[in-house]
């Protein structure tokens, strides 16, 4: 699982500043095996020396591994993503989720209400998968954006309680009650 992009080396003993990809940078540093993965898809074990959240950049941390001592060493690492095991992540409350649960999950539009002239409902229609996740920006108050590629293009669907009304991660399975109009967004 992925908690960091490593961006350039800090300092001259090897410590490189990295892009924080976890709400929980404050476990860190009770991890000590992680991995370094590259773009071409090559993974390496490394052990965690040290890690501490740079107070002065936001989203920032920084990271030092064993046996990389010099900026040599960390200007090696620039790019790499840093991961940890799966079952080393934090687990979260009832009703949150992980981005990388959502990516890939069939999403299912159910109908708003069952047809006077019929008792029964409308079978859900699937709308597509969801490729990402939006977040509003830093100190910004707003809700999470599903992107949804349909056969239509990009939906973006607010990922509030009231509007995805079941999410089954185990059945890579969300259903929807999309507000009216908000196709035509």
């Amino acid at each position: 699982m992925t908690v960091a992009r490593i961006l350039r080396a800090r300092g001259n003993k090897g410590e490189v500043a990295a892009e924080l990809l976890t709400d929980f940078p404050e476990r860190l540093p009770e991890i000590k095996k992680m991995f370094l993965l590259a773009e071409s898809g090559a993974r390496r074990g490394v052990v965690l020396r040290t890690f501490w959240v740079d107070r002065n950049h936001a989203g920032k941390g920084v990271f030092h591994f064993a046996g990389v001592d010099s900026i040599n060493d960390a200007e090696k690492l620039r790019g790499l993503e840093v991961q940890i095991p799966f079952e080393q992540r934090a687990e979260l409350p009832s009703g949150r989720f992980f981005v990388s649960e959502l990516i890939g999950c069939s999403v299912f539009e159910v109908a708003a209400t069952v047809s006077p002239v019929s008792s029964l409902a409308k079978a859900p229609a699937q709308l597509g998968k969801v490729r990402d996740v939006y977040f509003p920006g830093e100190g910004q108050p707003g809700t999470p954006l599903l992107a949804i590629d349909t056969s239509r293009g990009e939906l973006l669907v607010p990922l509030a309680e009231d509007i995805c009304t079941s999410i089954e991660i185990a059945a890579r399975r969300i259903e929807v009650r999309l507000p009216e109009g908000l196709r035509d967004l």
